[in-house]
């Protein structure tokens, strides 16, 4: 039984574990919640931060999770601009890095997330050198943006990812001029496959961004302390005021490595290792959202989301285990973009290797459309673009695990529906 005299802390502060917070005063936890965040700003969402946000079509006071007063009325002690630099296991205290005051804790939940892996490469100290995961690294780029556009400013953007995309398009919609630099030979090529990615190539051509596939960035050659072209391994110089290093993220586990937990390694994902109830190795000791590799039985394997719906999901599951609940967390993947006029989900999980066919439903060419990825005619993954209220037909394929008949699948006059029943 929880009682009123325990402690539990969360170490981050992005939305997985103001989630976490308000999921325990939901369930009647009525002891001491201590929220720490090494931001000054209250606990926000990351999808605006490259989406509405970005393109100023969102205000700032949107991005936060709850209203600043919400934190003091459910008796949230919220410390922001605090980090914490070590975990006592034995005492189960945790330390402030900047006076070393220590807090006891009954459960403990990490949800420290990730952070943008740097280029290493010469001329990464320039000014125009840009990253984006923070508030405040959105705030920077916004300005950058408008500011290139006026000025018929070119941004070299490393990494055709989400993020490289996604901030390519606010780039194109504030008139900037765009190149993206990209080793793989599509953009997405790791997650949809060279059968998807060329839609999201075409799609950023027509809108005027150019691309180079199979190159890396080399350098950053700058003057004055100013950006002035990328160079790419083919020797070639591409102009650029601004270069964003967009080339994937990197989970933050060095305080949960330095207290001995245990840590998945890079080729599986990284991440502090979690079990179904998102229980790292010591059982006072939970994590969630970016920084938690956990299993799911769906797919057989172990994972690590970096993705809005893990930690919106995720900060609630981990506090309901905390509250002693019966929990095991299995949810489907899922995440979204908007880039121009294409909005897209993605449901599931199909890395290179792992299927057999993608089957398209509707028409590819017209950006209307939704694709499986399918082995032995069991549904892995489904991708809707511009196609809508979908998600819930394709995660119930994803989690039937059975086979489906692959024509009917693609018959858009087939109800989705009847696949699975």
């Amino acid at each position: 039984m929880v009682d009123a005299d325990q402690t539990f802390v969360i170490v981050g502060g992005g939305l997985a574990g103001a989630k976490a917070a308000e999921t325990l005063r939901a369930e009647g936890f009525t002891g001491r919640v201590i929220l720490i965040s090494d931001e000054r700003d209250h606990p926000y969402e990351r999808p605006p931060l490259s989406k509405g946000y970005l393109l100023g079509k969102e205000e700032r006071d949107s991005v936060f999770v709850h209203e600043p007063a919400w934190y003091a009325q459910n008796d949230i002690e919220l410390h922001l601009g605090q980090f914490v630099d070590r975990i006592d296991r034995g005492a189960k205290t945790v330390r402030f890095g900047d006076d070393g005051t220590l807090v006891r804790y009954d459960k403990l939940l990490l949800v420290t997330g990730a952070e943008p892996r740097r280029l290493d490469i010469p001329g990464t100290d320039l000014a125009g050198v840009h990253h984006l995961r923070r508030l405040a690294h959105a705030e920077r780029l916004k300005g950058v943006l408008s500011s290139l556009g006026r000025d018929n400013g070119h941004i070299v953007i490393a990494g055709a990812g989400w993020i490289g995309l996604e901030v390519a398009a606010a780039a194109r919609e504030y008139g900037a001029e765009v190149t993206v630099i990209e080793p793989a030979p599509t953009p997405l090529h790791g997650v949809l496959g060279p059968e998807l990615g060329g839609v999201f190539a075409e799609l950023h051509r027509e809108h005027g961004v150019r691309f180079h596939f199979g190159r890396q960035l080399t350098e950053i050659v700058g003057q004055d302390g100013m950006v002035l072209a990328a160079r790419t391994d083919d020797g070639e110089e591409h102009p650029a005021h601004d270069v964003l290093a967009a080339i994937g993220a990197a989970p933050r586990v060095g305080l949960a490595e330095a207290a001995g937990l245990e840590i998945a390694d890079r080729t599986h994902g990284g991440g502090i290792v979690v079990d179904e109830r998102l229980r790292t190795s010591d059982p006072d000791i939970y994590a969630a959202g970016d920084v938690a590799n956990f299993p799911l039985g769906l797919f057989d394997t172990w994972m690590r989301v970096e993705h809005w719906a893990n930690a919106l999901n995720g900060g609630p599951a981990a506090a309901r285990a905390m509250l002693g609940q019966d929990v095991t967390y299995d949810r489907v993947p899922y995440f979204f973009t908007d880039q121009y006029d294409l909005g897209m989900e993605y449901s599931g999980w199909a890395p290179a290797g792992s299927y057999d066919q993608v089957v398209i439903r509707g028409d590819a060419g017209k950006r209307e459309f939704i694709a499986f990825w399918v082995k032995e005619g069991r549904v892995l993954a489904g991708m809707n673009v511009n196609v809508w209220d979908v998600t819930e037909q394709i995660q119930k394929l994803i989690r039937a695990k059975a086979q489906v008949d692959t024509e009917a699948l693609a018959d858009p006059h087939v109800p989705l529906d009847s696949l699975t029943s």
